[in-house]
Order: structure tokens, then C-alpha cells, then sequence
């Protein structure tokens, strides 16, 4: 291991500087690859899983619904600085049959009827679209989630993600990291996608972050039920606007308090502050969409407050020293002079999810930390835990090193300043912000504390080695399934769409070999920094 830490190490240095490849091979590879999509590879031998969706419906322009919709707040948003663009027509489902099968064509599962449909944020403006299956009867499919059966499943398509493997690796990390807290991480593997017998190329088959006793594990409302006593699912999110009334919330941040961001240094001399302080302020908005159901504008106050009075506490805690409890409504907080801040703190957080999912961000330095598709969750049925839960970890296509974050994997960056998300190859965006909830503990001894026993614990479990033999492993392997997806979209060379908002070696990769080598080496320098920080 010390030998290819070594011999990795090098390699990420030469790919730093001179990227994956020379001018010349990218513009050879462009003159060999630009050529028009296959229309139909199914006859060709696969070693992946075949998954097959065939529409009911045999219209000549039925697969519109897989290939022209766009998010609608997303298509309206570019029409902001886009005057000509045209909206498109947005997601709907369309009724289909879906069969998989493994490599050798036996099936794995029966003609299943399912409900199909393109979905996503900008993800949804690519020429090879994420999907949604929302199937009729609960299936399980590969034995994901130990077999778990489940109706809503996940096609990403993984478009600007070179390697393919950046949300599966993160995936596998994630849920070996949070098992052990009873911690929901979703499960994914590789397949390939054919529609009405059209070639689609290579998919991240994956689950649906969504409420169930095999995903995130809270109690759900029954139908109508309007009381407070029930389990709330909630992403930090920067699109929270375009919900209903019903399913979003604006945060207060205690009051927009200042904060100080995390570098590992003991600095506090600059501070950051959530949300714009004028309407001049360029920064972004971000609150919480509520995804779970909500039957009540009861249900939706109740959860606002006490996810704003929970904010509340941990900042008093971490930055005045002080304990705050909740009245036994969970309505009302005060000062307690009986307990400690830390134990204040740990009364409404899971402090072990909030460390499991600071280890994952840190780790990934992914683009969108600040923004969205940062999940929590709080359960106050009799049973629940009436905490605030971080898990259902999501959503890696920006990390990394795919966008110029932590490029040579050195540097703290989760609870760090954070270039807007638009700033481009270089992050150079209009402002700099931060994920508030994994900085506001971040300076505390007993926290960093907990971080390094749970790093330690990963690491010397073997979890990160494993990941990056996952991604050298599943690119040498399956190097023809790759080609073939490249061959059908051609975006490594075609990127013109998110070419801006690649790094400079990612954007430097001509095929998925050098991208799946690029991560492999940006990962394990990623590790090696953080393990010189943390092992214990």
C-alpha cells in the first residue's frame, strides 16, 4: 500500500501539472470519436446488467419523454440571462414495462409495469437525462439495500462525471461509514439502459432518497393526519423557493449570526454570515425543502421552529458558551444553568450523524456542499428519536476533484469558505459562503474529538483503500461497457455543456480510463491528507 500511495502520488503531481493528456491526443481522439450516436448496441454482448424499459405507448415521438424535458424552474432560471432559449416541455411520466437481466440474459426481474420520467435540477438540460422509475408493485433490483423492495428507483446518468464512478465510490463510502450509527446511505451499482431497444449507454442504477423502513427510517403520516408527532424529511436546499407554501421554510441562522469558517488553523479572525445582509448582497438564499409528506400548516410551523431553535442551540453552544433546552413541547427554549453546552447540544442533534456526514464532505469536497442535496431528518413519533439526523448523504458529480475544489486534496474545505457554485473552472464566483450546519461546531475540542475516533475507525477498517480498488476495479473492468457509452454520447470530447465547470485536469481527460485514474489519485491524496490530520 505504501508503494502505490508512492507511485500515486507521483502520478497525481504529473496530472496536475500536465493534465491527462496532450492537445494533440485530445484533438485526434475528437476527429476518431466525433461520429453520429449508435442507434441500437443491444445485440452486443454486455458485462453489465440490462435493464429495459419499453413504452406502452408506440407513438413515433414517444421517447420525447426520456430526451427534450427540462426542470421548469431550471428552464426558467436560463431564460434570465438567455432571452432566445425556448422552454422545453417538463418531466412527465410515461407508462412502461421494465425487465432486467444480468450479463448472461437470465432475468432478474419479471416485466415489471412502472411509471417513467426524466428527473433532476440541471442535470435535466443534458442530452443524456437522470430517470425515474415509480414502479406499480414494490421490487428489489440487484439485491441493492439488502434486498430491500421498494417502489421508486434512480437512473443517474453520471454526464459530466467523466469516470462515472464519482457517486458510486462516495455511495459505498458513505453507507460503509454511517452502518454502523443505523444510518441510511442509498446503494448503487452500475447497468446498462436500453429504451424501446435504443442503447442509452451505462446508468448509476440507485434508490430514491424518500421515507421507508429500508431508506430513511421515520415515521411517515398517515393519510390526513395533521399532528406534530410524526417524522420530517428535510433538505438543506438552495431551490426551497420553487416549493409550495407547504413544503419549505426559510432559515434565521440565529439571527444571521456570524461565523467563523474551519481551516484547520486556530484562526477567528474572519467570519462568514449565511444568509445576504442587504438586497444588494449577491449571496443566495438557501432554506429547506420539505420532502416528506405534510398534511398541516401545524406539521409545517412545528418543524420550522424547532429546525431554527435547534440551529439556535448549537450556536449558543459553540459560540457563548451556553446550554439552551426546549420546553417539553419542543415550542420554547431557554437557558439551562444544569447541564452543559455540549449536552444541550447533543439533547436534539445526532451528534454521530452529524460527524459521519462532516467525514463524507470533507472527504469529497464536493461543489454543492453549501447549496443542496444536504439531507436531515427528525422523527417525534413515540418511537423516534426527536433529534435532528443528518444522513442520506447525495448527489457527488461535482467533487472530488471534478470541479476545482481541494485540487491537490490537501486543505480543510466542508466547514470552510466556499466559492459560489457558479464561479466556473476556478470558482471565482460572484461571493463565498459556507454549509452552516457542519461549521458551527467546528471549532469545538469535544467535536473534532468525536471526528478523529470515527476517521480512525474508518480508515483503519479498511473503507477508503476499498473505495479507490472500487474505482480502479470497476474502470479496467468494465472498459468496453465505457466505450460504448462514449461512443453513444461522445461528452468527454463533446462537453461544450459543463466543459466551464470542470478543473483543469478533469477537463484535460480524453476517455474514462484517464478520468477513473485521475480520481483514483486525487482520492488518495485526498486521504492521505486527511489521515495526517485525524488518524489517532
Amino acid at each position: 500500500m505504501k508503494q502505490l500511495k508512492k507511485l500515486i502520488s507521483i502520478s497525481l503531481a504529473a496530472v496536475l501539472l500536465f493534465g491527462c493528456s496532450s492537445e494533440k491526443d485530445i484533438t485526434e481522439n475528437a476527429k476518431t470519436n466525433d461520429t453520429p450516436a449508435q442507434e441500437n448496441l443491444s445485440g452486443e454482448q454486455s458485462t453489465l446488467p440490462v435493464l429495459s424499459i419499453e413504452t406502452q405507448n408506440k407513438d413515433a415521438n414517444v421517447l420525447d419523454f426520456v430526451n427534450l424535458p427540462v426542470s421548469r424552474h431550471v428552464a426558467e432560471s436560463i431564460t434570465t440571462w438567455d432571452k432566445s432559449y425556448k422552454i422545453p416541455i417538463e418531466p412527465y411520466y410515461e407508462t412502461c414495462t421494465v425487465t432486467l437481466k444480468d450479463s448472461d440474459g437470465k432475468s432478474l426481474l419479471a416485466p415489471a409495469e412502472a411509471q417513467v420520467k426524466v428527473r433532476g435540477n440541471w442535470t435535466t438540460t443534458y442530452d443524456k437525462k437522470p430517470l425515474r422509475i415509480k414502479f406499480t408493485e414494490k421490487q428489489n433490483l440487484l439485491g441493492l439495500n439488502d434486498g430491500a423492495e421498494q417502489k421508486n428507483w434512480l437512473l443517474l446518468a453520471e454526464y459530466k462525471d467523466a469516470s462515472m464512478l464519482r457517486n458510486k465510490s462516495a455511495l459505498y463510502a458513505s453507507r460503509e461509514i454511517m452502518k454502523d450509527d443505523g444510518l441510511y446511505a442509498a446503494d448503487s451499482d452500475l447497468v446498462s439502459v436500453e429504451i424501446n431497444g435504443e442503447y442509452y449507454g451505462v446508468y448509476l442504477l440507485t434508490e430514491m432518497q424518500q421515507i421507508s423502513s429500508a431508506r430513511v427510517n421515520i415515521a411517515e403520516p398517515a393519510k390526513d393526519y395533521t399532528g406534530t408527532d410524526t417524522g420530517y424529511f428535510l433538505e438543506y436546499d438552495g431551490y426551497f423557493y420553487n416549493e409550495d407554501e407547504l413544503h419549505q421554510f426559510s432559515l434565521d441562522f440565529a439571527d444571521n449570526a456570524p461565523l467563523i469558517p474551519f481551516n484547520g488553523e486556530d484562526d477567528k479572525g474572519s467570519y462568514v454570515r449565511c444568509l445576504p445582509m442587504s438586497k444588494n448582497d449577491p449571496k443566495k438564499e438557501v432554506g429547506i425543502t420539505i420532502k416528506s409528506t405534510i398534511n398541516s400548516q401545524e406539521q409545517h410551523d412545528f418543524i420550522e421552529n424547532f429546525v431554527n431553535n435547534v440551529y439556535r442551540i448549537m450556536y449558543e453552544a459553540a459560540y457563548n458558551d451556553k446550554a439552551f433546552v426546549f420546553d417539553k413541547n419542543f415550542k420554547n427554549i431557554t437557558e439551562s444553568k444544569d447541564i452543559t453546552p455540549q449536552q444541550a447540544v447533543e439533547n436534539v442533534v445526532d451528534i454521530d450523524s452529524l460527524v459521519d456526514t462532516y467525514i463524507i464532505s470533507e472527504l469529497t469536497c464536493d461543489a454543492d456542499i453549501y447549496w443542496s442535496s444536504f439531507y436531515m431528518d427528525a422523527d417525534f413519533s413515540a418511537d423516534g428519536k426527536k433529534k435532528l439526523t443528518f444522513e442520506a448523504p447525495w448527489d457527488f458529480d461535482s467533487s472530488m476533484g471534478n470541479k476545482d475544489r481541494c485540487l491537490d486534496g490537501t486543505g480543510f474545505y466542508a466547514a470552510n469558505l466556499v466559492p459560489d457554485v457558479n464561479g466556473g473552472t476556478k470558482g471565482g464566483g460572484e461571493y463565498d459562503t459556507i454549509n452552516p450546519w457542519l461549521v458551527v461546531l467546528a471549532h469545538e475540542d469535544w467535536y473534532q474529538s468525536k471526528i478523529k475516533d470515527k476517521w480512525t475507525k474508518a480508515y483503519d477498517s479498511g473503507v477508503f483503500e476499498r473505495m479507490i480498488k472500487l474505482i480502479n476495479k470497476d474502470s479496467t473492468e468494465l472498459e468496453d461497457e465505457f466505450r460504448n457509452n462514449y461512443r453513444k454520447w461522445n461528452n468527454i470530447i463533446m462537453n461544450s455543456d459543463f466543459v466551464n465547470e470542470l478543473s483543469e485536469p478533469a477537463k484535460a481527460c480524453i476517455n474514462e480510463l484517464q478520468a477513473a485514474e485521475f480520481l483514483a489519485q486525487w482520492l488518495q491524496s485526498r486521504v492521505d491528507f486527511l489521515n495526517s490530520c485525524w488518524h489517532k
